[in-house]
């Protein structure tokens, strides 16, 4: 009674250890700036159109196959994160959405323009498992909700960034050069390479299973087997809807006439 007295005393902000914090300010900074690398790109689709002489709605396709190949990245880098760690992922899924929005913003040509950022939402659905996991494996219980839900709502932030980037300097920048702004979140991944460790659960867990001999090898598409693909297919449509909530809402934003 006496040591949940004493916890209880303490504000919630102070619990966390400074390498708690580090983890979740790498993984906050990680899921907003992919929200600003992928709101970046609702803010320019008609001048796009216009660059490259294709109609709109073959450019806004480019959404589409971004949010459908973010299911190849969470599955991936969810494999990946449990056998090397949750921050070799973490970085490498910053530096893929990042590289590739750069690439984006240098396609000569309407086609390669789309196979980046098709690429790029590989980059974009891995960062979400490694980043989450890296911050909340660990985080103290009583504020372990709040701070989930905080880091996943940041999108928005993301979103605010990248609008606010648009209207402060798209008439400097172009589409181009909006575009090629979004390699500047591969910079948090020196962040991340300094500052934050692996989480003490999961260095532990990895120990005892090298010493026991019972490494975890679940095949990567074991979540497609008959027993799993309920779950599987139920998870990736309430993610689906989700998101096409959110592109309904940003259309509206965008063009109030779609209402």
């Amino acid at each position: 009674m006496a040591a949940v007295e004493t916890v209880d005393s303490i504000p919630w902000w102070k619990e966390p250890t400074r390498d708690q914090w580090y983890a979740w300010v790498a993984a906050w900074a990680g899921w907003t700036l992919d929200a600003f690398d992928f709101t970046a790109f609702l803010l320019i689709i008609v001048p796009i159109a216009k660059e490259f002489n294709v109609p709109v709605t073959e450019v806004t396709a480019v959404l589409t196959i971004t949010l459908w190949m973010r299911l190849v990245g969470a599955t991936a880098n969810g494999w990946l994160a449990d056998r090397i760690g949750r921050k070799a992922p973490l970085m490498i899924s910053i530096a893929w959405y990042s590289v590739c929005n750069f690439l984006a913003g240098l396609a000569p040509s309407f086609f390669l323009l789309f196979l980046f950022r098709a690429l790029l939402g590989i980059g974009m659905g891995a960062e979400w498992p490694a980043g989450a996991a890296l911050a909340m494996e660990t985080w103290p219980v009583r504020s372990h909700g709040f701070m989930g839900a905080v880091m996943q709502g940041s999108w928005g932030i993301g979103f605010l960034l990248s609008s606010a980037l648009y209207g402060l300097f798209y008439n400097h920048l172009g589409w181009r050069g909006l575009l090629m702004i979004g390699i500047l979140p591969a910079l948090v991944i020196i962040y991340i390479r300094i500052f934050v460790k692996e989480p003490e659960v999961w260095v532990e867990n990895r120990r005892q299973q090298t010493l026991q001999h019972r490494e975890m090898r679940t095949p990567l598409f074991s979540i497609f087997k008959l027993d799993l693909l309920a779950n599987t297919l139920t998870t990736c449509l309430m993610m689906a809807s989700a998101l096409r909530h959110l592109l309904c809402e940003l259309r509206t934003v965008r063009d109030p006439s779609a209402a």
